[in-house]
């Protein structure tokens, strides 16, 4: 059976983007430099103009949740392979015909709207005043929606929960099947068939970046949002609340015994490896409620488990030229 649609994991944190440059204020009469190509992407460019506005805009949405900044390359970096990723899912959502109806666009909208105690008319009022355009807006909310598609087709689309894994969860979980937990999440990726030197790599790096969040010489949010792999390292790594069913499995045996500001030790997945930080606990919902979540949460679960497998995939079957150097600049660029 299957559980439902997959909640995009990049939406909300758009959302929250959208909401911060709303609030923040934008220097209307600044001089743009001269466009270079980033990246290419199969047949697409990423243009340094478009990486620009994006770092500003990652920059607002950082300040806004106080997060401490990363150094200004590794965000260029951060936020150029989100980028490269995001422009894969579309060329795929291109070649699927999919699209984004104007009634899914507007409820998108009026929820951003909402959020910010507007109407969509005063919030397209609101934008102006900021030097935004709500067409601009509903163009960044429409490729999320788009890329939603994809994934909805290509990883969620294909998980299915059956009744046997709700009943073996409940049984396993006893008294703990209603907690919740706050997690921060650094992933260090390594390639899909990784050399013995390159897990190393991946496992030494872990544990310094571990190292350095636990000798108070940087927070995890600010190793999340410069170093992480994962696709909430522009969010500080914040993955919300989630049930012991919502945890990826690699996670399961290890969060339930963390006490909350604990970091843990690197942990090994098909991905690479992970650290996880338990920002807070909590108890779940109402009994009454408890199967219809855990199948749902099981299925998430499940979903997240196979997304970030998926875009390795999807990456390395793509040309991909990244034309940053390790100063975030582009050859021959003086930025």
């Amino acid at each position: 059976m299957k559980a439902g649609n997959l909640r995009n994991p990049r939406l909300a944190p758009l959302l929250a983007l959208v909401m911060a440059l709303v609030l923040t204020p934008l220097a209307h009469a600044e001089v743009k430099p001269l466009a270079r190509i980033v990246a290419v992407v199969n047949d697409d460019a990423i243009m340094s103009t478009e990486l620009d506005d994006r770092v500003r805009q990652v920059r607002s949405q950082l300040q806004s949740r106080n997060v401490p900044m990363p150094d200004d390359s590794e965000l260029r970096h951060q936020v150029l392979q989100r980028m490269i990723t995001e422009q894969i899912e579309l060329q795929m959502a291109q070649r699927a015909n999919l699209s984004v109806s104007d009634t899914q666009l507007n409820k998108a909208l009026r929820s951003i709207a909402q959020n910010n105690d507007m109407t969509l008319d005063q919030f397209s009022q609101h934008l102006q005043k900021q030097g935004l355009s709500l067409g601009d807006v509903r163009e960044q909310v429409r490729r999320e929606l788009l890329i939603n598609q994809v994934q909805q087709h290509e990883v969620a689309g294909q998980v299915n929960i059956t009744d046997r894994e709700v009943d073996q969860y409940l049984q396993n979980a006893g008294a703990n099947a209603n907690v919740q937990y706050h997690l921060g999440h650094i992933l260090i990726a390594v390639p899909e068939a990784p050399t013995p030197q390159q897990a190393q790599a991946a496992k030494q790096k872990a544990q310094q970046l571990r190292e350095r969040i636990e000798s108070g010489k940087a927070s995890f949010e600010q190793v999340a949002a410069s170093q992480s792999d994962g696709s909430n390292a522009l969010d500080g790594g914040d993955l919300g609340w989630r049930s012991g069913a919502e945890l990826p499995t690699v996670f399961s045996d290890v969060v339930p015994d963390m006490s909350v500001g604990d970091v843990s030790q690197p942990i090994r997945s098909p991905s690479g490896y992970h650290l996880v930080k338990l920002l807070d606990k909590r108890g779940g919902g109402s009994a009454d409620q408890q199967r219809d979540q855990v199948r749902r949460r099981l299925f998430e679960r499940k979903v997240n488990d196979q997304l970030e497998a998926w875009t390795q995939e999807i990456r390395a079957s793509a040309y991909i030229d990244n034309r940053l150097d390790e100063h975030g600049n582009t050859a021959g660029s003086s930025q």
